[in-house]
């Protein structure tokens, strides 16, 4: 195991990095990686130690924990935790272990349970909580040794692997079949004949801008915060119209930048046919298409108000 995890292990910044996630027997799993960590930890000295070179790897028992105490739940209200899982933390240097064991692991474990120990000052043990109950346990645990093993940036230079607003928004639009604000009411006035599926116009800027600058006749408004909960087929949260992955969702902002990143979103739930509007609203509005003035979204929105305030009333009766 110590072998294969070296063998497959990348390489940061000059840093040798790995993970162990183990789903053995929980009762013998903690002496097992103790033992692997051990190996490990004497081969990277073997291989790297002279050259000076930076390695930093996890091990950790993931072994899935017993179901509850559904008698001690009834009898105490409460219900036994389950038992910690071990976490090793092994690295060339001090540097490399303790310094990231804070910002990272409790980052990633907040339920962290106790600090054991360290071991020559670069082999750091403790024992986490909840590990291995979620398939992203091992996902997250590379994403801590990846972190922890970049050397440290400058704070006004961009971290390498990161892209500038422009770059994400280039990045979303090449993704996207953007249409122009004529070609959007086309659609939906044709409700998806061409394309064999429903089509929905969404806007999502908030409240106040759409009272400030007016809103698009028939349009479906979801706020940008809430969208992915509205609009995924898979949410509990999901409107009734978001129930096929073939809908067309043209997505409206202000301007069509907001948009462009928003319909990205859409697409990665699966909404594959989810699009934006080149322009946003007020493309929309220059060219003479049909708006509802900020006098008729403030009175709309007066009267949603009005029907909810006695809907409550109602149910109180």
């Amino acid at each position: 195991m110590a072998v294969r995890a070296i063998t497959k292990a990348e390489v940061v910044d000059g840093c040798k990095i790995g993970v162990i996630l183990s789903m053995g027997d929980q009762s013998s799993e903690a002496a097992f990686l103790r033992l692997v960590a051990d190996h490990m930890a004497a081969e990277m000295r073997l291989r790297l130690g002279r050259v000076g070179a930076g390695w930093l790897f996890i091990l950790a028992d993931g072994s899935p924990h017993p179901p509850p105490d559904l008698t001690a739940s009834v009898s105490t209200g409460k219900g036994s935790k389950p038992p910690p899982n071990v976490i090793f933390i092994l690295g060339a240097t001090e540097e490399l272990v303790q310094p990231r064991r804070a910002p990272y692991v409790l980052q990633i474990y907040p339920d962290f349970s106790d600090f054991l120990g360290l071991d020559e000052r670069t082999f750091w043990t403790g024992l986490v909580r909840n590990l291995g109950d979620s398939i992203y346990d091992e996902a997250a645990l590379w994403d801590v040794v990846r972190k922890a093993a970049r050397k440290p940036i400058d704070p006004l230079l961009p971290p390498p692997g990161s892209v500038s607003i422009d770059q994400m928004l280039a990045g979303a639009r090449a993704k996207l079949q953007r249409v122009t604000p004529n070609q959007a009411y086309r659609e939906l006035q044709a409700n998806g004949a061409a394309l064999g599926a429903p089509v929905i116009l969404v806007d999502i800027r908030p409240q106040a801008q759409r009272e400030k600058h007016g809103g698009i006749k028939g349009a479906l408004c979801i706020e940008r915060n809430v969208l992915e909960w509205r609009l995924d087929p898979r949410s509990d949260a999901r409107l009734p119209v978001a129930d096929r992955y073939d809908l067309v969702v043209i997505v409206v902002c202000q301007e069509g930048y907001t948009s462009s990143l928003a319909a990205y979103s859409l697409q990665q739930l699966g909404l594959l046919n989810a699009t934006d509007i080149i322009g946003g609203y007020e493309a929309w509005r220059l060219a003479g298409l049909p708006v509802d003035t900020p006098e008729e979204v403030i009175l709309a929105s007066q009267g949603r108000d009005q029907r909810s305030l006695a809907s409550r009333a109602g149910s109180v009766v």
